[in-house]
């Protein structure tokens, strides 16, 4: 099991960030403790048990898998972690904002699996460095659970030419993979246990394995940027303020959301997720899965 970076006061060192951006990512990084992470596994599992047959727009899965800061608390608090928050700005400073925050769940010994990409692809924010990925681990993330395996410095490439394949077993919205050859030699495994993040650069290659254990594997995924990160084919695009200010005009606010699924959260939901896929999603043939269906 890989040894926990030593923060300072619970910041990243220079040395650390200066790792970040030679590799393209950092790991494991401690954020909080095992008992946290697993309270907050069992709040999830609450709502999972609560939420699935309860009437939703969409299905349960939907909401968790993408933009979930906007209808559940869990996710905003999540989000706006300040253990979190002191770690990431020592990649982007001090004004942060929660692009989007979604729970990535592989159930026990299914064949799921997320192919080779970069995140970047089809978000329509550019090559940028101002957006990088916090996942936080609530149960353990190891190569037999189908932890994500990182190309190391493939973030110094464009955006590379990707393939979406729409595979069923492909937990990506178009399947997307990236077209090149990965040497699994180049793969780096990043094993983290609960309470533990890594970070990743939005152009790090990277995708993970199937689930052959007998426990779920889930984290909780944030994506963060910087004001000055503009949407770049969209007509609009959303974040929730995190930390510092944003006077940008980049993006329209979103307020953490005051209940679980309210007619008020709900809405602004179907509003983001309807911009969003009209980028996310463009170019792709009609009838296919969707954005997370």
């Amino acid at each position: 099991m890989p040894e926990p970076l030593a923060l300072e006061n619970g910041r990243l060192t220079k040395r650390q960030t200066a790792q970040y951006w030679e590799d393209g990512y950092l790991f494991p990084i401690p954020v909080m403790t095992p008992t946290e992470a697993q309270a907050l596994r069992e709040e999830l599992e609450q709502i999972e048990a609560q939420w699935l047959d309860n009437g939703l727009p969409l299905p349960l899965n939907t909401y968790k898998r993408i933009n979930a800061h906007a209808v559940m608390p869990l996710a905003a608090r999540i989000g706006s972690n300040p253990a979190i928050l002191d770690v990431v700005e020592g990649i982007l400073g001090p004004d942060i904002l929660v692009y989007s925050v979604e729970f990535f769940i592989k159930e026990p010994n299914t064949r799921h699996k997320v192919s080779m990409h970069q995140d970047l692809t089809y978000w329509g924010l550019g090559a940028i460095d101002g957006l990088v990925t916090a996942w936080l681990a609530l149960s353990p993330a190891t190569p037999a659970s189908g932890c994500m395996d990182f190309v190391k410095a493939s973030h110094k490439n464009p955006i590379l030419p990707h393939e979406d394949t729409f595979a069923e077993d492909n937990l990506l919205s178009r399947g997307q993979e990236v077209k090149v050859d990965v040497d699994p030699a180049d793969r780096v495994p990043i094993e983290i246990h609960p309470g533990e993040i890594s970070l990743h650069h939005g152009l790090t290659i990277h995708g993970s394995g199937p689930n052959t254990t007998d426990d779920r594997r889930i984290a909780a995924v944030v994506r963060y940027c910087t004001p000055d990160v503009k949407q770049q084919v969209g007509a609009i695009d959303y974040a929730m303020p995190a930390r510092g200010t944003d006077t940008s005009g980049n993006f329209r606010h979103v307020t953490a959301p005051d209940g679980l699924f309210t007619p008020e959260a709900l809405a602004v939901y179907d509003e983001i997720r309807a911009a969003q896929a009209q980028v996310m999603m463009s170019g792709t043939a009609a009838g296919k899965k969707g954005l997370y269906a």
